[in-house]
């Protein structure tokens, strides 16, 4: 089967960069989904819908592509978090994390337009978070990193600091799950391997 094109439908440079770390260097087209039209309680249930029309959206420009769309919110308490909306949304998020436990959920959507297939999975990481000092939540904020972030947090940034352990899948808090891509492109016929860019000679 000939690779397709590798389309990431998110403008979010952390996704971008765990797909190129990993060796596949995705075509960047940003969706342009209104994510308010989506209001659900359940977080397995919204991220999955979220990132299945992200996808969608972006599928129909590519007729031989596999587009990736992903979705992530952070629960905690019950409560579902997404980006915080400002400074002090931020420093109120933080004020409840600091000393829990959260949940990330992030929903894969992948769709083959070449074969007309989609797959929407979901990986769920368990977050274990330092109990800062309110000074420290005061100076992350103020970093700006959080108010970029589902969940306020960047693991791969300055929040890594506040992080006490993971359960689970590390790379789906930075925005997806890399075992969990491998699989469903096995899923849909390919092999990761076959999308790995070469270094050129």
């Amino acid at each position: 089967m000939r690779v397709p094109q590798f389309v990431l439908a998110s403008a979010s440079p952390a996704r971008r960069k765990l797909l190129q770390n990993a060796g596949i260097e995705p075509i960047v087209c940003q969706s342009d989904f209104d994510e308010s039209q989506v209001q659900l309680s359940d977080p397995a249930e919204l991220v999955q819908i979220l990132a299945q029309r992200k996808a969608e959206t972006v599928a129909s420009q590519f007729p031989d592509a596999l587009v990736l769309g992903c979705d992530s919110v952070l629960s905690v308490n019950g409560e579902i978090h997404g980006k915080p909306a400002d400074v002090s949304e931020a420093i109120a998020r933080w004020q409840i994390m600091r000393g829990n436990v959260g949940d990330l959920y992030t929903g894969h959507a992948l769709i083959d337009t070449k074969q007309g297939k989609t797959l929407v999975q979901l990986q769920v990481t368990r977050v274990y978070f330092a109990d800062v000092s309110s000074s420290q939540i005061a100076a992350y904020v103020a970093t700006g990193e959080p108010l970029k972030c589902a969940g306020c947090f960047a693991l791969e940034g300055r929040g890594g600091l506040f992080v006490e352990k993971l359960e689970g899948c590390h790379s789906n808090v930075i925005g997806l799950s890399l075992p969990l891509l491998r699989r469903m492109l096995g899923e849909l016929g390919y092999d990761v391997t076959d999308f790995w860019q070469l270094p050129e000679s």
